[in-house]
């Protein structure tokens, strides 16, 4: 029932979205970090955040910070980035634990007992299952989570709004509504959509849920297809063609990293792939609508310097989203030329 609930919540969610959605510098670094891009972010928003931050950097304060990213991708290694911008921003001095799991289940269990164990201040898990297993780990450390569609979807929290327990973070629900229309304007003459997902990340069924409500709106078949691991994407692609008309693949971390297996068997058969974020297009994907995974990292940064810093009560802090004006359209002229797809009919 509290997955219904929360699926008619996104869902709505996603309708009442405005149509064009339109490490450190300051701290030592452990483990693989690098030091961060320029943050491209601006200032932090709340004036005293930022003052506190500072007094805390001169009265000597240092803080240990764990990070466990499920695996490596364009889109969660752009959000770790963004995170460490917004903690440099605010001046705070602080040691970087970076961690990668490597898609690997097992290692994201040993990494959150590690980071538990080593007493960090404060963890940041990027993706689903990475969050689920610092969650499992500890219920004293706040835990930030990011790349996670629907914490509360995912057991992480009693609700998004007021999470309840050691974690919050930032979601990236994406406009799912939107890039089903995104679809239906390249490819009008699509009837039947492949909906390509990894069944063992609960974030990617409850995107798929949405998926098919969208598409039944849009007048679209659809059909599930899932892979158990990167494994089987080669062969699951390649039973989609002749199947389907076009691949929907949704911000999933299997399929996200395994892309270029995705696109070299899809555009090699004329089927074009609609995706979750633009690194999926960066991969050979056609197109997609979607946020800026350095920006959901920069908020989750934000409310790391808040619950740090300022002491703020991370079970009464609600999950943020991005706002409507950080969802950019992102294209492959080059897959568009490969399909025979007109990109001038998004002008």
């Amino acid at each position: 029932m509290k997955k219904a609930v929360a699926l008619t919540l996104a869902t709505a969610m996603m309708i009442g979205m405005v149509t064009g959605c339109g490490a450190a510098a300051e701290g030592q670094q452990s483990g693989e970090t690098q030091n961060a891009a320029d943050a491209s972010a601006g200032e932090t928003e709340n004036a005293q955040e930022t003052e506190a931050a500072g007094e805390a950097a001169a009265s000597g304060d240092s803080y240990k910070i764990g990070v466990i990213q499920l695996t490596e991708h364009a889109a969660l290694d752009a959000a770790n980035e963004g995170f460490v911008a917004a903690l440099n921003d605010a001046g705070i001095n602080y040691t970087i634990d970076q961690q990668n799991a490597q898609n690997d289940q097992s290692a994201c269990q040993t990494i959150a007992e590690k980071l538990v164990n080593d007493g960090n201040d404060l963890i940041l898990a990027i993706a689903t299952p990475a969050a689920q297993a610092v969650a499992g780990a500890t219920s004293e450390i706040p835990i930030l989570v990011t790349a996670v569609t629907d914490p509360a979807d995912a057991g992480l929290v009693d609700s998004n709004e007021a999470p309840g327990n050691n974690v919050s973070g930032t979601s990236d629900l994406t406009p799912v509504k939107e890039q089903m229309e995104l679809l239906t304007q390249l490819l009008p003459d699509a009837k039947k959509v492949g909906i390509l997902y990894c069944s063992a990340e609960s974030n990617s069924e409850f995107q798929a849920e949405l998926a098919k409500a969208a598409c039944a709106e849009a007048g679209l078949e659809s059909e599930v297809f899932t892979v158990s691991s990167s494994n089987e994407i080669q062969q699951v692609v390649e039973s989609m063609v002749g199947k389907v008309d076009v691949i929907y693949a949704p911000t999933d971390n299997t399929i996200a990293a395994g892309m270029a297996t995705v696109t070299m068997v899809a555009n090699d058969n004329g089927l074009p792939t609609i995706c979750g974020e633009e690194g999926m297009v960066d991969a050979g994907g056609l197109a997609t609508y979607g946020i800026d995974y350095y920006q959901l990292g920069y908020m989750a940064g934000e409310q790391a310097v808040d619950i740090l810093v300022n002491g703020a009560d991370i079970s009464q802090m609600p999950i943020g989203y991005l706002s409507a004006d950080k969802c950019t359209l992102k294209t492959n002229q080059e897959t568009a030329d490969i399909l025979g797809v007109d990109l001038s009919v998004l002008e």
